[in-house]
């Protein structure tokens, strides 16, 4: 059984923010499958809020390429052509073993231990074939990991790419084994009790770039 969706945020500050931050976390976490489409009427309706907002929202969203907007007004998650899903596989392999590896010096017992836990959790959404649970626990080990590197701008254009991938994370989840979904993980953990920065670069780049890759084969 899939956990129940977070909360609506409440309701102080501006409507399209917090209409935002719900359709920003649904997709980047996959709640919502690619070229899934949504509606302004359906996203105002469901979060109370006007059309305005929504609309806002929605366009935000659509400039940083988690939304398709078509001439039409047609409006919905995209669906990755195989060079777009190498592009942003590439753009991964760049940024985040980058950031692992300036998270490494900072990456006391304590840090280790709870990246152990969210690998733990991992693997209990697989058990449970909770497809949103793992998408979002997976970026939680890697953004925990990252946090370290006080790298925000680094981050933030990570996150963006995290955002355009989530829906078709989601599908590389139902398609992947599931036995070695966080193996990686392991290697990744090993690396930083190790302090080890070359094996920390390697597992990082394999573990984000093998799914994204594999479903563009």
């Amino acid at each position: 059984m899939a956990e129940p969706r977070p909360p609506v945020p409440e309701t102080s500050g501006p409507a399209h923010e917090r209409v935002y931050r719900v359709l920003r976390n649904r997709i980047m976490w996959g709640e919502m499958a690619p070229g899934q489409p949504l509606t302004l009427r359906g996203v105002a309706e469901e979060l109370g809020v006007s059309m305005t907002p929504s609309r806002e929202a929605v366009r935000r969203l659509a400039a940083e390429g988690a939304l398709s907007l078509s001439s039409s007004g047609r409006i919905s998650t995209p669906e990755l052509s195989n060079d777009r899903l190498e592009e942003l596989a590439s753009i991964r392999a760049l940024l985040e073993p980058e950031l692992a590896s300036r998270a490494l010096p900072r990456a006391h017992m304590a840090l280790i231990d709870r990246l152990d836990t969210i690998n733990h959790t991992i693997d209990q959404m697989i058990v449970k074939n909770d497809a949103t649970g793992y998408v979002r626990s997976n970026l939680e080990f890697h953004r925990t990991l990252y946090l370290r590197a006080q790298a925000p701008a680094m981050l933030a254009l990570t996150e963006s790419v995290w955002l355009q991938v989530g829906p078709t994370m989601r599908r590389l989840y139902a398609q992947r084994q599931r036995s070695d979904a966080s193996a990686n993980h392991l290697k990744i953990l090993a690396a930083l009790r190790a302090g080890d920065d070359p094996g920390l670069r390697l597992a990082v780049r394999a573990d984000v770039t093998r799914g994204l890759r594999m479903l563009a084969t």
